[in-house]
């Protein structure tokens, strides 16, 4: 009887076998991508902006769903571009989903998908673009993941889903087709390496799960920084925050009392300590976990008398709350059919993607605390967390306005920010806010992302990444773990978009005592006063810089520029530039190089193209270069374009005190380069034959002209 016989049984497993394999989504995908594989041609749909569709897209995007729309005359304001920069793209469709191939050409490498916290140049990873709180983990979760991304050859993608897309980014390789004849490599390889070489031809394999289709989305520069401004155009532009926005915040104990918060606030008057936003933690309100959205009556028992004392102290008032509405607020009732069906902390989660429901949150919150002075709000927990307590609502929840959970995770923030902003501009009013998690399309929201995370480095990495895809961050300052800790993260987080020192565990500032227990038990250093003077000093330089950061913003708004942003945005020609990290340009002049407690050096590195001077001492360093910096400098090292101009306002007690309207103005190298003051409508700022002169019209005086390298 021969071995190959088939039985009965036999046949019956081998049936069996085949069926399981031929129904695993891995298999259907590969026999399915064969047969639905197709070409998808750019169109053109704004100037410099095309689109390619794969199969059919589903009815709820970051586009579609879009509640800003593109700043049409900002695209006029960029480089004219003929022609797609890339050819026809290839897509398929499947049981997983739809799969998206682009290319990418030798060493073309590519920043952005959001704010990644633990890398930066993103060729040769996978990642995946899931809404996380707790991103530990290079795999790229986040709280706030962009389905864009920018290359140094000055290409950017969109990918319009509100889904979990993975991106591989040049490491699926399509499998090889013949057989080689030897092999040269050490077998078995002792450092276990890959075989992916930036320098080969490759492509960006994005897979959206659970869509039948989608649109992309392809951004011309025809440079990598022309190309982020693109997108930023056509998420609706830039903004200008508030003045008072830009000053130094403070945010007390989160079980502060209005009289403490008044008395604290007294305090930084009497010591001369600048502040221009006082923000309250979750003790402000009768029930925080979920929230009431209701004044405590111990703690704050009239509100309306607080914020008016607060404002006659020329300080803002910012509230801390999250989205999910307790059963004993006065908003509950309108909201619990337009929630989602699974709430969080005991509460209902909104569903912000209905305009009926974003009507009811965000006019009670309009009428409640807009109309009584409250300046904005820190929108805390809007993303999701998985691992650490397995709070917010699952990926398998369901809203009235049809999108799923995990659709709802891609948005909520964004919807949230909208929600509350929209009351702001009804009113003919500016805000500037906190969030804790954004998305696709931020660029024209006036909210500034931060996290409970609280590594130094990954905070700047954070800075640094944030402005390839239209977000701001703000890397707060908390307490430290000694005095040098709390210096270089105050001086990192003046020359970032909102400068906060966040005091919501501790009863004074973290000047007074370092250490937590002693702090909160109300025993200061014995040294402290010197502590506060260094400190003072620092928070000072943040009200010298508004000037300066408000000409950022005007351009942010104007045509896309991001104000904070990496170096090799600027000089995506220079390779050394791609592993920089740690450093980043503010406007168009000035470069900042943060120093990071208990490091002894480091260095620094000079973009080519320009000569650099030191911001404090003037000293000329050549552009291509790099520097090492020793541990004792005590001041951050900032440094400015040769030939720049840069205001420098004199110190009040905050933005609106009449010293901030007093400018030096200061001068390195030949002052070739003016300045204006406040955007292209401003006033500006000149050099020539060793005297400054004043052109246009503006609010400030310049006293003094100060001549440095």
């Amino acid at each position: 009887m021969s071995s190959n016989r088939i039985t009965r049984r036999s046949l019956a497993k081998r049936l069996l076998v085949t069926s399981a394999v031929a129904s695993t989504p891995g298999v259907l995908f590969a026999q399915e991508k064969e047969q639905s594989l197709r070409q998808a041609d750019w169109a053109e749909v704004h100037p410099g902006v095309w689109r390619a569709r794969i199969g059919t897209p589903e009815s709820y995007t970051p586009v579609s769903g879009r509640l800003v729309g593109p700043q049409t005359d900002g695209f006029d304001r960029l480089p004219h571009v003929a022609e797609s920069p890339l050819p026809s793209i290839s897509g398929a469709t499947s049981v997983r989903g739809t799969v998206v191939q682009l290319p990418l050409r030798p060493n073309e490498l590519v920043f952005g998908l959001g704010l990644q916290l633990l890398s930066f140049d993103q060729r040769g990873k996978k990642k995946t673009m899931r809404v996380n709180a707790d991103p530990r983990f290079d795999s790229g979760d986040s709280h706030a993941p962009v389905p864009f991304y920018v290359t140094t050859k000055g290409v950017g993608i969109l990918v319009d889903t509100a889904r979990y897309a993975t991106f591989f980014v040049g490491n699926a390789r399509p499998k090889p087709e013949e057989p080689a004849s030897s092999v040269s490599n050490v077998n078995p390889d002792p450092n276990y390496t890959h075989n992916i070489n930036t320098a080969d031809q490759g492509q960006v394999t994005v897979e959206i799960p659970n869509a039948s289709g989608v649109d992309v989305y392809l951004f011309a520069g025809p440079n990598m920084l022309d190309a982020v401004r693109r997108y930023n155009v056509f998420s609706g532009g830039g903004f200008v925050p508030p003045e008072w926005g830009l000053g130094f915040w403070y945010r007390a104990d989160s079980r502060s009392t209005s009289q403490r918060v008044v008395s604290l606030l007294k305090e930084f008057r009497d010591r001369k300590i600048p502040c221009d936003v006082f923000g309250l933690e979750p003790g402000w309100q009768s029930h925080s976990y979920s929230c009431t959205f209701a004044w405590e009556g111990q703690r704050f028992p009239e509100p309306t008398a607080f914020l008016s004392e607060m404002k006659a102290l020329n300080c803002h008032v910012n509230l801390w709350e999250h989205a999910f509405v307790h059963p004993a607020s006065p908003v509950f009732p309108a909201m619990r059919s337009l929630s989602g069906d699974y709430g969080v902390w005991g509460g209902l989660t909104p569903d912000f993607a209905d305009p009926a429901a974003r009507h009811v949150f965000g006019e009670y919150h309009g009428k409640t605390f807009v109309d009584a002075g409250v300046s904005g709000f820190k929108l805390d927990e809007c993303d999701n967390s998985d691992y650490t307590g397995g709070w917010s609502f699952p990926e398998l929840s369901r809203f009235p306005s049809g999108i799923d959970g995990e659709q709802m995770h891609s948005v909520f923030g964004l919807r949230y920010q909208y929600t509350i902003w929209d009351e702001y501009r009804k009113r003919n009013l500016k805000t500037y806010g906190l969030v804790r998690s954004s998305g696709a399309l931020a660029a024209p929201y006036p909210f500034v992302l931060y996290s409970d995370l609280y590594n130094h480095r990954d905070f700047i990495r954070g800075l640094v990444n944030s402005g390839f895809n239209g977000l701001l961050w703000c890397p707060e300052v908390r307490d430290a773990v000694s005095e040098e800790d709390l210096i270089r993260r105050l001086q990192s987080v003046i020359f970032s978009p909102l400068a906060l020192v966040n005091g919501w565990y501790i009863k004074s500032p973290p000047w007074r005592q370092l250490n937590r227990k002693l702090n909160n038990a109300g025993q200061d250093m014995t040294n402290w006063e010197v502590t506060e003077s260094r400190c003072r000093e620092i928070i000072g330089w943040r009200m010298s810089l508004v000037p300066y950061l408000k000409s950022a913003f005007h351009r942010y708004a104007a045509d896309g520029t991001p104000p904070f942003r990496a170096l090799v945005m600027d000089w995506p020609n220079d390779a050394r530039l791609a592993k920089v990290d740690d450093q980043y340009i503010i406007g168009d002049r000035m470069m900042i190089a943060p120093l990071f407690a208990g490091e002894a050096k480091r260095e620094l590195v000079f973009p080519s193209g320009n000569d650099w001077h030191d911001f404090w001492t003037g000293e000329l360093i050549k552009g291509g270069t790099t520097v090492t910096v020793d541990r004792t400098v005590e001041k951050i090292p900032v440094y400015v374009k040769a030939g720049s101009i840069v205001p420098w306002a004199d110190v009040g007690a905050h933005t609106a005190a009449p010293e901030s309207r007093r400018l030096s103005a200061r001068v390195y190298g030949n002052g070739s380069l003016s300045f204006k003051l406040e955007g292209d409508a401003g006033a500006e700022l000149r050099w020539s034959g060793g005297s400054g002169t004043v052109t246009g019209e503006t609010d400030y005086r310049v006293h003094h002209w100060q001549r440095l390298g």
